[in-house]
C-alpha cells in the first residue's frame, strides 16, 4: 500500500451505520482457524478498485455499541466479496465510491487486526484522529487554490471600467477568505505537532475538521460569487471545487459529530 502497489479501503459504514458507527452489524463469527463474515458497507471510498479491505464487524453479538467490534484485512479476491455499482456523485469524480457485499466470506484468523478481538473500533477512532487531520489539510489547500483563482480572476474581470478587485466588497469576500484559511492552517499546524509529540488529539483533531471543513465550503461559496456567472458554469472549475469539498462536511465524521467530540470532550474535563 506504501509504494502504490495495491489500493486499500477503509470499510466502517453501513445501512444502518453511519454516524454512529459503533452500530456496525456486519458479524464475523469464528469458525476453526478463520471467521466468517456477513453483512453490506456502504458509501465506500475507493472500493471499486481496491486490493485489500479493511472491515469491521462485530465478533461479540452479546456486547452492543463498539466493545463488540473487531477489524479485519480482507482480500478483495475472496470468494464471497462482491460490489455494488459504483453511485453517481455530486462531486469527486476521481474517488469512485460503491457498496462492498460479504457473503460467507472465510476470513484467515490472522487477518484479525492486532491478533485480538474486539479492539477493532478503537483502532478506527485512533485512524480517524488522523484522518480528519488529513480532511482538515485538504481543506486548507483547496482553500488557497480557490481564493488564488478568486483573486487572480477579480485582477482580470473589468465592471465599470475597473478590475473587480478594486471593489471593497469583492475584497472583503477575499479577505475573510484568506483570514479562514490562515486560521485552519494554523490549527492544523498545531495539532498535527501535537499529535506527533504522542499527545491525544481527538477533541482537537475534531475542532480542526469542523472548522477547516466548514471554512473551506464558505471559501468556495464567495469564490463562486467572484467568479459570478462565470463560476456556475463548468469552463473556469470553480462549479467543481465547489461541488468537491461539499463532501468535506461529511465523510471522516459529519461536522455535527465533530460538535459532539468536542462539547463530549469539554464536559468531561470540567465535570
Amino acid at each position: 500500500m506504501a509504494t502504490g502497489e495495491i489500493v486499500g479501503s477503509f470499510c466502517l459504514s453501513e445501512p444502518e451505520a453511519g454516524s454512529d458507527a459503533a452500530s456496525v452489524r456486519t458479524t464475523a463469527v469464528k469458525d476453526g482457524d478463520s471467521y466468517v463474515l456477513n453483512g453490506t458497507k456502504r458509501y465506500i471510498t475507493n472500493a471499486p478498485s481496491a486490493d485489500l479491505f479493511t472491515v469491521f464487524a462485530r465478533t461479540n453479538p452479546d456486547v452492543s455499541g463498539a466493545r463488540g467490534v473487531s477489524a479485519f484485512l480482507v482480500d478483495r479476491s475472496l470468494p464471497g466479496v462482491s460490489l455494488g455499482q459504483p453511485y453517481k456523485k455530486m462531486g469527486q469524480q476521481g474517488a469512485p465510491v460503491c457498496d462492498v457485499i460479504f457473503e460467507d466470506v472465510r476470513v484467515p484468523a490472522d487477518k484479525l487486526v492486532g491478533g485480538k478481538e474486539n479492539v477493532g473500533f478503537i483502532t478506527a477512532m485512533k485512524v480517524l484522529d488522523k484522518g480528519r487531520l488529513h480532511i482538515s489539510a485538504i481543506s486548507v489547500g483547496v482553500a488557497e487554490r480557490l481564493i488564488e483563482d478568486a483573486t487572480r480572476y477579480a485582477l482580470e474581470r473589468q465592471q465599470f471600467n475597473q478590475a473587480i478587485a478594486e471593489f471593497q466588497l469583492v475584497q472583503a469576500m477575499l479577505a475573510d477568505s484568506q483570514t479562514e484559511m490562515y486560521a485552519a492552517a494554523c490549527m492544523v499546524e498545531e495539532t498535527a505537532r501535537r499529535r506527533d509529540s504522542g499527545e491525544n488529539v481527538a477533541a482537537l483533531a475534531a475542532g480542526c475538521k469542523l472548522f477547516a471543513t466548514e471554512m473551506v465550503g464558505r471559501v468556495a461559496d464567495r469564490a463562486v460569487q467572484i467568479f459570478g456567472g462565470a463560476g456556475y458554469i463548468e469552463e473556469y472549475g470553480i462549479e467543481r471545487l465547489y461541488r468537491d469539498v461539499r463532501l468535506f462536511r461529511i465523510y471522516e465524521g459529519t461536522s455535527q459529530i465533530q460538535q459532539t467530540v468536542i462539547a463530549k470532550d469539554l464536559l468531561k474535563r470540567f465535570a
